[in-house]
């Protein structure tokens, strides 16, 4: 099992910048590939970003690639989720996913990851 909470997300206004952490235990951070999601109000879960364990691929949403980056600590068993030039249709919350070794399939899909953050809101004003 393994268990993730999410942190930092906050009211930002347009432009500005938040960093999301997700703290994972149970299972090193190492070990498993991990994925940043986000829901806005009446809206699917989305992908927004993930990180193999190996930690040398990482892959993006096309409406955060250039502003977005995952990234891991293993140090810390944290994967973070840097967000630059927010904007206000950024606003959703956030949540943290990962994955066992086993799961082959896309990181782009919410059914290929076992374990969810509860989840933390971002917003962006205008």
């Amino acid at each position: 099992q393994v268990q993730l909470v999410e942190s930092g997300g906050g009211l930002v206004q347009a432009g500005g910048s938040l960093r999301l952490s997700c703290a994972a235990s149970g299972r090193t951070v190492s070990s498993i590939s991990m994925g940043w999601f986000r829901q806005a109000p009446g809206k699917e879960r989305e992908f927004v970003a993930a990180i193999t364990r190996s930690g040398s691929s990482t892959y993006y949403a096309a409406s955060v690639k250039g502003r977005f980056t995952i990234s891991r600590d293993n140090a810390k068993n944290t994967v973070y989720l840097q967000m630059n030039s927010l904007k206000p249709e950024d606003t959703a919350v956030y949540y943290c996913a990962a994955r066992e070794p086993g799961n082959s399939g896309s990181y782009y899909y919410t059914d290929n990851y076992n374990y969810w953050g509860p989840g933390t809101q971002v917003t962006v004003s205008s």
